[in-house]
């Protein structure tokens, strides 16, 4: 390793609040002055503002957006909106942060885990199909499917809508890591019946603390999660619903609206680094992660992947560039879900080979062009 050479993170969230410092810090002060600090103006108008940045497609349904403590309360307020909870079976995949699957849980639904296609890591349709189709004995009824944009790639969205639709279930769309990514022209989001995001530091949009935020086209809806995030009041004092606390706070809104503004550019700074790492890679092991057709990829993450995993990531810190995993290990195979949580017929054959072969460059916007430059010469070195 160049010793005159700092390692290079695959995140920095710093970097993110040092390039936007004076518009964050003015918001920050608005905030404070205001003397208001939970569920306030600052609040309100970032719902405001992100439900109109999500739906702002011609023809697209006006969307409603809830703020919420985090991204995982984000689907357990969609759940628990929506009625499902003990004795439904919600469906979704062990390649994801375990975040959606304990969310399920937090709701007291199954959850019924199905493998990933192994080009997108992305839900497989087919065995959606088919457990819709032929539940797995035993299960309650399956209420919901929750697909994850996982690394900002859309996934195939249409025979998933599909299949959902004929059988009645739920569409709730995962898009923790694809604030801003699109299928077909869609922004993801705004798809399924209701969508939920994670705003924790290091998403393409982020907070500076933890925060989440749903959003759908079910004014209805959003106003019952509205009151369910803060102990079911419609009326100050009075629990009309059953209800929990979960709510974002002002200072984290403030931020938010200022990141809000640049995330699309930051976004197209992304797919930029992307592209560098693409032309890099040529005549190397490593084959570039794929897009899929129709979808624009916001690349929350740049995953490689290669069955001698730890062999390059050892080579890339030896030239100083820093590498995350994501994920090291399945959910179903993990200590607190492994042998009681049920999978699909394909048994995530998928989902455990990913494991063991996926590996995560640095991406994020504020990347320099000589930073950029440092990882593409490591790359055509492997």
């Amino acid at each position: 390793m160049n010793a005159s050479l700092p390692m290079l993170p695959f995140a920095d969230p710093g970097a993110g609040y040092r390039a936007l410092k004076p518009e964050i810090d003015e918001a920050v002060a608005r905030a404070l002055a205001s003397g208001w600090y939970i569920l306030g103006k600052e609040g309100e108008a970032f719902e405001t503002e992100f439900a109109a940045w999500l739906g702002n497609k011609p023809g697209a349904p006006a969307m409603h957006a809830v703020g919420c403590a985090n991204g995982t309360d984000a689907i357990m307020l969609i759940l628990r909106g929506m009625g499902i909870g003990e004795g439904s079976t919600v469906v979704t995949v062990s390649h994801t942060a375990v975040a959606t699957v304990a969310a399920i849980e937090m709701v007291g639904a199954t959850p019924l885990l199905v493998d990933i296609d192994p080009d997108t890591y992305t839900m497989d349709p087919d065995e959606l199909a088919s457990v819709l189709a032929d539940p797995p004995p035993g299960l309650p009824p399956i209420r919901a499917v929750i697909p994850v944009h996982i690394y900002g790639q859309p996934v195939d969205l249409v025979p998933i809508k599909n299949a959902c639709d004929a059988a009645g279930v739920a569409l709730i769309e995962d898009c923790a890591q694809a604030h801003g990514a699109e299928l077909d022209g869609w922004k993801l989001g705004t798809i399924g019946q209701a969508a939920a995001f994670s705003l924790y530091p290091t998403k393409n949009l982020g907070a500076l603390g933890d925060g989440g935020i749903l959003a759908t086209p079910d004014a209805e809806l959003a106003a019952r999660i509205a009151a369910i995030r803060q102990y079911g009041w419609k009326r100050r004092y009075i629990s009309d619903l059953q209800g929990v606390n979960s709510r974002l706070d002002e200072v984290q809104a403030a931020i938010l609206r200022v990141k809000l503004q640049h995330l699309d550019r930051q976004n197209a700074r992304r797919r930029e680094i992307a592209d560098a790492y693409d032309a890099a890679l040529s005549g190397t092991a490593l084959i570039p992660p794929a897009r899929r057709a129709g979808g624009h990829h916001v690349f929350h993450l740049y995953v490689l992947r290669h069955p001698a995993r730890d062999d390059f990531m050892s080579k890339l810190k030896a030239q100083g560039i820093g590498t995350g995993i994501h994920y090291p290990m399945p959910v179903h195979t993990q200590p607190a879900y492994e042998g009681r949580v049920p999978l699909g017929p394909a048994h995530c054959v998928e989902t455990a080979r990913a494991a063991q072969e996926v590996f995560s460059l640095p991406m994020f916007p504020e990347m320099t062009d000589e930073q950029v430059a440092r990882v593409c010469l490591a790359l055509r070195q492997l």
